[in-house]
């Protein structure tokens, strides 16, 4: 992700294997190195300096320590230039407990008729919300340097630090872990979107799909569905993220099950 980092992918990936010598840092550096360490420490990304070598604090935090933030969220439009978030969605898990929930809807004076009937939001809904910039604000203090985890990352990653831009934080920089991507890896699915993924695997019983909280608790049943799948060796944050993009994808079915059981039923019932 790290797309506003001013490290290059090189220095990214030493970052979160061998180690970056401070001889490669330097040269990319607008501000001092300590000045930069805590700039990138402000905006969720902790670099640790081990034996003359620099790396991602998560290079040596094993899973079931490490802290992880589910996030979810619903937006009028899918433009962050354009269009603004309306709902946001997080927990906070560690070792596969929840241990802090953030949930908010946001105000919005424009909300049209097809998102209204995706995600059952309207304006009168958020009229008494907080605006964006509360809401960033807080959900900034809340996802700390957790690793910002959600089904296909790259859409709620960009969309909120994009957001973050608009109401004046600088980006986000946190590790991240697509849980779509975990899936694929870890779980045999005819189709990897999230509510197909519920259907099969019971995730959430109390599902509602396209509400932010709801989505978050049915990606955190995948998560723990995906980690209890997995069988390589994974020691800390990095070998995960790695196995996450890098793992054979699991081959899907040819047909779909789901459909299949259902024609089934249908055969039953007739007869």
């Amino acid at each position: 992700m790290l797309s506003d980092f001013t490290l290059d992918r090189k220095s990214v990936h030493k970052l979160s294997s061998n180690g970056l010598h401070l001889a490669y840092i330097r040269p990319q550096l607008e501000e001092g190195l300590d000045i930069s360490l805590e700039i990138w420490r402000a905006q969720g990304l902790n670099i640790i300096k081990k034996k003359g070598y620099f790396f991602f604090d998560t290079k040596f935090i094993p899973v079931n320590q490490a802290e992880f933030c589910i996030v979810d969220i619903e937006t009028n439009g899918s433009k962050v230039d354009k269009h603004q978030i309306i709902e946001l969605a997080a927990v906070r898990v560690v070792n596969g407990e929840i241990i802090d929930r953030f949930e908010s809807l946001v105000h919005c004076n424009e909300i049209n008729e097809h998102i209204s009937e995706i995600t059952g939001i309207s304006v009168d809904d958020t009229k008494d919300a907080p605006p964006l910039d509360k809401v960033l604000y807080k959900f900034k203090e809340f996802l700390g340097n957790a690793i910002f985890v959600a089904h296909d990352v790259k859409f709620d990653y960009r969309f909120i630090s994009g957001s973050f831009n608009k109401v004046g934080l600088e980006p986000l920089l946190n590790r991240s872990l697509c849980s779509l991507a975990l899936a694929e890896r870890t779980v045999t699915s005819y189709r990897y979107a999230l509510s197909y993924l519920n259907d099969t695997f019971e995730l959430n019983s109390n599902a509602t799909h396209h509400r932010a909280m709801s989505d978050v608790l049915t990606t955190f049943g995948l998560f723990k569905l995906a980690l209890m799948n997995c069988n390589e060796s994974i020691n800390n944050v990095e070998d995960l993220i790695k196995f996450s993009k890098e793992a054979k994808r699991k081959k899907r079915p040819k047909f779909d099950p789901l459909k299949l059981e259902v024609e089934e039923e249908l055969k039953n019932i007739s007869e």
